[in-house]
């Protein structure tokens, strides 16, 4: 088999390089590619490959442009740092995504599924893959909701507003979703972490981690962190550590310095 590796990040491809080399021994990485510039000139000029193993953020923006610019007949393994909702529908249709860091069985299962597809598809017992990317392209093309000026949250037996501007950030744990506010109580939301981060204010609050969104006036001390990770001191004081995921650390520094 012939992969095609799509990754801007230079230590996550050299991990996943090595990581396919002791999975499957017998693939080929044709190439590394770290834009969307570059990929759509890889494939305009080469023989696709059999599967292609793409990072959804890359240097000059998302890999779903990529499909906008040139056609492509194989399916995709998609990696990203979220488990954002337009992905699901990979899941649904049979072409899958993995969440970074990339753990090791996961990715043995996913190829193994793609082999699962190939074999299927070369005994014509499936179609094509492209419709999904189609899917996928439809959803994104849809217009994101605008930022909220405030949410409707539950205070006992009562529904109070809640204005954005007073939360401090927002994190998920057990399946719910909650917000703080400035002076440290604690809301139920009734939205996941996904959908939150779709309608806060962009210019206030930056998703660090799968698990929170932090308002930037709440962010007291940045501190360096193992695994080129940052630790942040937040007010509010939270009940769990504040960590800026190592694959989000370039993008919040450049959304604190703006």
């Amino acid at each position: 088999m012939n992969l095609l590796l799509i990754e801007d990040e230079a230590p996550a491809a050299r991990r996943l390089t090595r990581l396919l080399a002791d999975i499957r021994p017998d693939w080929t990485v044709l190439d590394v590619i770290d834009s969307v510039e570059a990929a759509v000139n890889w494939l305009r000029t080469y023989t696709h490959p059999d599967l292609l193993l793409m990072d959804v953020q890359l240097a000059d923006g998302i890999s779903f442009d990529i499909f906008r610019q040139v056609t492509v007949n194989v399916p995709v393994v998609f990696t990203t740092a979220y488990d954002e909702f337009t992905l699901r529908a990979f899941k649904v249709n049979s072409v899958d995504y993995l969440l970074k860091p990339i753990d090791e069985e996961e990715l043995a299962a996913a190829l193994q599924k793609f082999e699962s597809l190939h074999t299927a598809k070369q005994a014509g017992e499936v179609h094509e893959l492209p419709s999904t990317l189609a899917q996928l392209l439809n959803q994104l093309a849809a217009p994101k909701p605008a930022p909220k000026e405030r949410l409707l949250v539950r205070n006992g037996a009562q529904m109070v507003t809640l204005p954005v501007s007073s939360l401090a950030y927002l994190y998920s744990d057990e399946g719910l979703t909650f917000a703080v506010d400035s002076v440290g109580k604690r809301h139920i939301l009734d939205y996941t972490l996904d959908e939150a981060a779709d309608f806060l204010p962009p210019s206030q609050f930056f998703r660090i981690s799968r698990k929170a969104i932090v308002q930037v006036s709440a962010i007291g001390k940045i501190h360096a962190y193992f695994n080129s990770r940052l630790k942040l001191d937040l007010q509010p004081t939270p009940a769990f550590e504040v960590i800026v995921s190592r694959e989000r650390v370039a993008e919040f520094k450049a959304w604190l310095d703006q």
